[in-house]
């Protein structure tokens, strides 16, 4: 019973084919690709699959996106279903002002980071932080409670937001260093640090409101840039997305 699972952001879709809809299962196959090429999925990437069960998808990126994917999606006889952020599933309780409100992905992946921790042995707390075009850090209690979370550009809105808003400044690429001393180090380290210091001001407030150290989990296209500067211990998982719609899915066949 094969299950694919399909993450679309707002630069990317990327996809995975498991052998069965539970977390862990084996990966048959998985790629990427950029939203401007997604029309050729049927006749490329996925031509060569064997025909899924399921398909789960979690979409940020509208739903002309979602449409085009849905029109490569009728190479097989499977309707896709689409993940709608809900008052509570997988083991996470939404406390979002309007549950249906939070955007899809960092509902799949709170999920994900549920199931991790359960895994673990340990219910702890956890700070599930995404960081591609934009960056998003949300905070589960030891119940799996949505406590709430934060938003912020990612880097490369951050650069182009100054490269039009400062007269003469270009956006160059440079390195991440505790003093700058040139525009480009300055660029890069001063993005790098509001995106790990905001990731460590709420790991602080997370820990004082539940009195330990929550687990933080990373994951996000650009997380590997930023986790080598973070100064809180974390784990990077570039699957999460997938461990959480594996997990609705398993919850979904098991009622």
């Amino acid at each position: 019973m094969s299950f694919l699972a399909i993450d679309i952001g707002n630069t990317r879709l990327k996809w995975a084919q498991y052998a069965s809809p539970q977390p862990g299962a084996a990966v048959l196959a998985h790629g990427a690709a950029f939203l401007e090429t997604i029309d050729g999925l049927a006749d490329g990437d996925w031509k060569g699959l064997v025909s899924p069960h399921e398909v789960l998808g979690c979409n940020v990126a509208g739903d002309a996106v979602r449409r085009r994917v849905e029109e490569q999606l009728e190479l097989w006889d499977v309707s896709p279903r689409w993940v709608v952020s809900s008052a509570k599933a997988g083991g996470v309780t939404n406390g979002y002002d309007n549950p249906g409100r939070l955007g899809a992905d960092r509902f799949v992946a709170q999920v994900g980071a549920r199931w991790h921790v359960l895994n673990s042995g340990n219910a702890r707390p956890s700070l599930v932080v995404m960081i591609g075009t934009a960056v998003t850090v949300d905070a589960l209690d030891a119940e799996g409670r949505f406590l709430g979370g934060l938003i912020l550009p990612g880097h490369g809105i951050m650069l182009r937001a100054l490269e039009a808003g400062t007269a003469g400044l270009r956006v160059p690429t440079g390195e991440v260093v505790d003093f700058p001393t040139n525009t480009s180090d300055g660029l890069t380290s001063g993005g790098t640090f509001a995106i790990t210091g905001a990731i460590e001001r709420l790991h602080r407030h997370l820990a004082s409101r539940c009195g330990e150290a929550p687990i933080t989990i990373v994951t996000g296209g650009a997380g590997w840039k930023v986790v080598p500067h973070l100064g809180v211990p974390h784990n990077l998982i570039d699957s999460l997305l997938f461990d959480g719609l594996l997990v609705l899915e398993s919850h979904r066949l098991a009622l």
